[in-house]
């Protein structure tokens, strides 16, 4: 039996077998932390041991190369040509995770072994990333079976194992290796759906852009008593200085920092976006942020300027002393079409013409994250909603592009490419933290709707 359906229903065997369990469970098992330079070892092993045999089985050549940045993770190509003349499709993934921080994770838990209670498959990298590339791998490998063995296409795979310390050497690995990726089409899998209950498409990510505002007065602290009323306080001067750039309600007040419109086809494409309300979910505070925007709109079409920590004096033990310093790390989330090299002379030049000259404004040294997102009236995007309605049998969420960081503009910039990413995992997964889980539906579902994209892929590419 050669069809969709077939396609779908060896899916839905796949995982109801428990097949697809057991591999992941195999995946988790590597304490693939690339956080911990002591575990360079293991990520080593996660592809030559583990994703390597994987993918010859379904008919790829793979190869690992070293990071052009010294010391970072290696990374696989993987490639199954059977047809230089066909289009080709190139997927990708992270097999590193974040630290499994065993200590914290509920009792009968632990970040290495993959453990079953209800619909929730806990351990490290169930949900990011292990879980969303592997179903990709393993509803590849049905559709390979029910077109008997050929595609219509050629597939070519990029892992890597250093995205959770920001994908450094990723940038310049994939321009050094433009020819080995080339491709027509990008599909890959991260971050959460908008809900459980609703499957996603997305098109991009936000850009992420770290600073720190440092105000240094004088060395060492000096007695309040003494001194309270003669000396400035750092602390409350960085405080003023906070309050220039962002005001009470979140409103960021440099015009440079934020986008100058919300594109049409992006407020089209979240009319229909409802953010929050699952079971765990904070409550949306309703005033915070850009006024006249929505939720939706606010957090996947905006930017976002968020103070993520401030130290001054010594928070754990205070003595009475005005401190001789104050600190902020700071964060804007940034949508494509803003350019993030122009943040930080803007922050200065805004900070010296209300009189807070004095505070440094620094890059942070984590990697930027830069924001790019696929038109969402490119006709890939319209393909790949049929798609996934035909299987759903309902439509699908369109995210113009996912709230948080992901390396989307390599493959959307340096190697020009359509994106398109259908995440496999729910906003309550516990992603990067203790007790991070797979929802077993939701994973089963997945896997149905890439079967179903990657069998479609072949019909298209066969009339084109």
């Amino acid at each position: 039996m050669t069809s969709r359906t077939h396609a779908l229903e060896l899916a839905a065997a796949h995982f109801d077998s428990g097949a697809f369990r057991t591999r992941l469970a195999t995946a988790v098992a590597h304490p693939t932390e690339s956080q911990a330079p002591e575990r360079q070892a293991e990520l080593q092993r996660y592809l030559d041991e583990f994703i390597a045999p994987y993918v010859a089985s379904l008919g790829f050549t793979s190869r690992q190369l070293d990071n052009p940045v010294a010391g970072k993770g290696p990374l696989l190509i993987a490639e199954r040509i059977e047809d230089l003349a066909l289009p080709t499709l190139l997927s990708y993934g992270h097999g590193d995770v974040v630290r499994g921080d065993a200590s914290r994770w509920r009792e009968g838990l632990a970040p290495w072994t993959l453990v079953e209670q209800g619909e929730r498959w806990y351990g490290r990298g169930t949900a990011d990333n292990k879980g969303q590339h592997l179903l990709n791998l393993a509803a590849l490998e049905q559709v390979i079976a029910a077109r008997g063995g050929r595609l219509g296409y050629n597939v070519k795979l990029l892992l890597e194992m250093g995205e959770e310390i920001g994908s450094v050497g990723l940038r310049a690995f994939c321009q050094e290796q433009r020819q080995a990726l080339a491709a027509d089409l990008f599909i890959a899998s991260d971050g959460p759906r908008v809900s459980a209950s609703r499957p996603t498409l997305f098109l991009g990510a936000r850009g992420t852009f770290n600073f720190d505002l440092h105000l240094e007065l004088r060395e060492g602290g000096h007695h309040s008593g003494n001194w309270g009323g003669l000396l400035a306080n750092p602390g409350i001067i960085l405080a003023h200085a906070l309050a220039s750039l962002v005001d009470a309600r979140g409103q960021i007040q440099v015009a440079g920092l934020k986008p100058t419109e919300l594109p049409a086809p992006v407020r089209r494409a979240l009319a229909d976006i409802e953010v929050g309300g699952a079971p765990g979910d904070p409550a949306i505070d309703p005033h915070w942020g850009e006024p006249g925007l929505t939720p939706a709109e606010r957090v996947y079409g905006w930017n976002t300027f968020e103070l993520l920590a401030f130290t001054t004096g010594n928070p754990e033990a205070p003595v009475n002393a005005i401190p001789g310093s104050a600190r902020a790390h700071c964060q804007i989330r940034f949508v494509a079409g803003c350019d993030c090299t122009t943040f930080i002379p803007l922050i200065e030049a805004h900070l010296a013409e209300r009189g807070f000259a004095a505070v440094r404004v620094s890059r942070a040294k984590d990697e930027i994250l830069h924001a790019s997102r696929l038109d969402p009236e490119n006709p890939w995007v319209d393909w790949a909603l049929t798609s996934l309605t035909r299987t759903l049998g309902e439509k699908p969420a369109l995210l113009p592009n996912f709230g948080g960081g992901l390396p989307n503009d390599i493959f959307a910039d340096i190697l020009e490419l359509p994106t398109l990413w259908v995440p496999h995992s729910y906003p309550a997964c516990s992603q990067h933290a203790p007790n991070e889980h797979l929802l077993a539906p939701v994973a089963r579902q997945g896997l149905q709707l890439m079967a179903g994209l990657f069998w479609d892929l072949g019909d298209r590419w066969s009339r084109s």
